[in-house]
């Protein structure tokens, strides 16, 4: 893991046949292939801010997971790529060692690209080899957390790129433009979930990350959920309501974020002949009124939920509001890489849109849920250790690998995080 503290360990459960997990590996790492064909060298290589990466890095640290992690400790007979990448690409897994610090990742011209794909090459073959062994099932289970990381990953690379690229003031597009088609506006109501005594948490069989557990109980009064996320009409019109210039709406960090950053509306706007225009992956584009808002940070997020008289969910409402809402969605194997409105309709008192478009912000600290216990050994360092001064956000996005997301999926960003594809659902209390 790399820029921000998303990355979990597995729980130990169940893996795939090792035939299957082949095949489920070298369709992973050829995905993350697929994201950078369209790059240059050059745009491999540049990092934005510190809290992004190169897409080069991402290409490599990954690549390093399965070196470290896997072949390592499993293949007697495995020579490292470089030595050096065990420095150059560790992200911060203290337990490993030494690490190239975050900030300067883009500072690394050398190794080339063409050497990070040959890493990946290296690597890959071993790993094919490695799973045509008998292996103990926790090798196994490393094996698919390894995978679900490097999907993590391949949101990060759309992120962190579309930030990069927008610091270009030519405006370049990852893809070609698609056609903005006018889409018929969709009036929100709200749905009433029924409170009590309720569990959350994963459960079963199949992957997850540990912070998903335990599975538990918690008590929640009734409460309503927004059918739609909110929209960049929405926004607009908390904009043109003076909601940048309004102090009550905002928590103390928000409104000093709002004079001190000169926050004016979500992140990637600007205007231009008097009309909002957003940049994306497929080049600056007029905002879409009715498409699910992205880039707004934890603080916006709050602040919007004040001006439209409701609040954000808590984690543990989402999750149970989501029991009934589709699980397609607006995911990155749609290529949109943009939210999208929408078009079909969604039966009476279902939520739509939960999952896919937009990663939506709750009003939930990200913590540990009761029993939880951070795994043992360097791949832990992941959870336990961050669980403070975050927010949890549910769903995915539209960069978002559809076969990653589940309903207890926790990803986690600081307040001011507005880089990813972070949207807004509201909820209030019920009346």
């Amino acid at each position: 893991m790399d820029r921000s503290p998303r990355i979990a360990t597995a729980a130990p459960q169940p893996s795939a046949s090792p035939s299957a997990l082949a095949r489920r590996f070298e369709e992973v790492r050829l995905t993350s292939r697929a994201l950078a064909s369209p790059l240059s060298p050059e745009d491999c290589a540049i990092q934005s801010m510190p809290d992004a990466s190169p897409t080069k890095w991402h290409l490599a640290h990954t690549t390093w997971f399965f070196e470290t992690f896997l072949l390592a400790p499993n293949q007697p007979s495995y020579k490292a790529f470089d030595p050096a990448f065990k420095v150059l690409f560790n992200s911060y897994y203290n337990g490993v060692g030494d690490k190239h610090p975050r900030s300067e990742r883009g500072l690394l011209s050398r190794p080339a690209l063409s050497e990070v794909l040959a890493y990946r090459d290296h690597v890959d073959a071993a790993m094919q080899a490695l799973l045509a062994e008998p292996l103990a099932p926790e090798v196994l289970a490393l094996i698919t957390l390894g995978l679900h990381h490097e999907q993590q990953h391949q949101e990060l690379i759309l992120t962190d790129l579309k930030h990069m690229l927008s610091r270009n003031p030519l405006r370049p597009a990852y893809q070609k433009q698609w056609p903005l088609t006018a889409v018929e506006p969709r009036k929100r109501s709200w749905i009433r979930i029924a409170g009590g005594v309720k569990e959350i948490g994963f459960e079963g069989d199949g992957f997850s990350f540990d912070n998903e557990g335990p599975r538990h109980r918690v008590f929640i009064e009734d409460f309503d959920i927004a059918s739609n996320p909110v929209t960049h009409g929405d926004f607009i019109d908390f904009i043109e309501d003076g909601g940048y210039q309004r102090p009550e709406l905002w928590l103390s960090m928000g409104w000093d974020a709002v004079n001190t950053r000169g926050w004016e509306a979500p992140m990637y706007w600007e205007k231009r002949d008097g009309q909002w225009h957003t940049f994306t992956l497929r080049g600056l584009a007029p905002v879409e009124r009715n498409t699910p808002v992205c880039h707004v940070s934890f603080l916006e997020a709050e602040a919007f939920a004040r001006w439209a008289g409701a609040r954000l969910p808590t984690e543990a409402e989402w999750e149970i509001a989501s029991a009934t809402a589709p699980r397609d969605g607006n995911f990155l194997e749609s290529g949109a890489y943009h939210p999208l409105a929408l078009r079909d309709a969604t039966p009476a008192g279902v939520p739509a849109q939960m999952f896919g478009d937009v990663w939506e912000w709750t009003r939930s600290d990200y913590g540990p849920y009761p029993g939880f216990e951070p795994a043992a050994g360097a791949v832990g360092e992941y959870n336990g250790k961050f669980m403070c001064g975050q927010y949890v956000l549910r769903g995915g996005s539209c960069a978002t690998p559809s076969s990653h997301i589940r309903d207890t999926y926790r990803n986690f960003f600081p307040p001011d995080a507005r880089w990813q594809f972070s949207g807004v659902r509201l909820a209030r209390d019920a009346r």
